[in-house]
């Protein structure tokens, strides 16, 4: 092999684990939204170079993770009303639009895989560790998105779920809401399974709707409170 092309290749496997490593802190709340961050320290933590860091950093600001303010450098992206209402806005689009074309291309290796998304789901629908339950819903989600092969719109899809999780993650998720949802997860698979696209669209477009509606309104009731006790 080339010294330069391993050297190319090497720095970025090194990138994409400082990319894991960074979602995985703001998954553990490690770093929170609106934070500067500290090469230093996350050079520390990650026991790494600033090169796959800063790299690691840009791929998170295309994905809307982080922003960099020119001599200050990179920041979290801070989590704001108008963002996650764009996300379900962005969501309920296009997901249900994805449905035909998943109908169309099941096959039953497809439908295994449905199946076996949605008893994970319900594997854990009791567990009192939310975010547990809302990684299985987004299994559930982008499995059935995934059947219709559309990759760039399911990248999209893929992209809109790791802000929702990551950013906001199960703070402003009703617990309620979830315990219904393992009954529209099992009706939207019986109409995949049937080959009724019409009627598992509108139920997923419904579904996707219902908890936009809660969350929302979770988030708003936060911000209120917080407003409240600041004042």
């Amino acid at each position: 092999m080339n010294k330069g092309k391993g050297k190319n290749v090497a720095l970025e496997d090194m990138s994409h684990k400082a990319f894991n490593d960074i979602r995985r802190m703001l998954y553990h709340k490690e770093l929170v939204p609106g934070q500067k961050i500290v090469y230093r320290e996350l050079k520390e933590k990650l026991s790494m170079s600033p090169t796959p860091i800063i790299q690691a950093l840009k791929w998170l600001e295309i994905q809307g993770f982080a922003y960099r303010i020119p001599n200050s450098g990179y920041h979290i992206a801070p989590c704001t009303l108008e963002e996650l209402e764009e996300l379900f806005d962005l969501r309920q689009l296009l997901e249900p639009s994805l449905v035909p074309a998943a109908v169309e291309n099941l096959d039953e290796n497809g439908l295994k895989e449905l199946e076996s998304s949605l008893e994970a789901y319900r594997s854990v629908e009791t567990n009192t560790y939310v975010k547990e339950r809302l990684f299985r819903n987004r299994e559930f989600h982008l499995t059935l998105a995934s059947l219709s092969k559309k990759r760039n719109q399911i990248r999209i899809l893929e992209n809109i779920f790791d802000l929702l999780l990551l950013k906001y993650g199960g703070n402003y998720l009703p617990i309620p809401s979830l315990k219904s949802v393992n009954k529209e997860h099992k009706k939207i698979f019986e109409y995949v399974a049937a080959r009724k696209p019409n009627e598992a669209r509108k139920l997923l477009s419904k579904h996707t709707a219902n908890v936009r509606e809660q969350v929302v309104t979770s988030y708003r009731r936060m911000l209120e409170e917080k407003e409240r006790a600041e004042f």
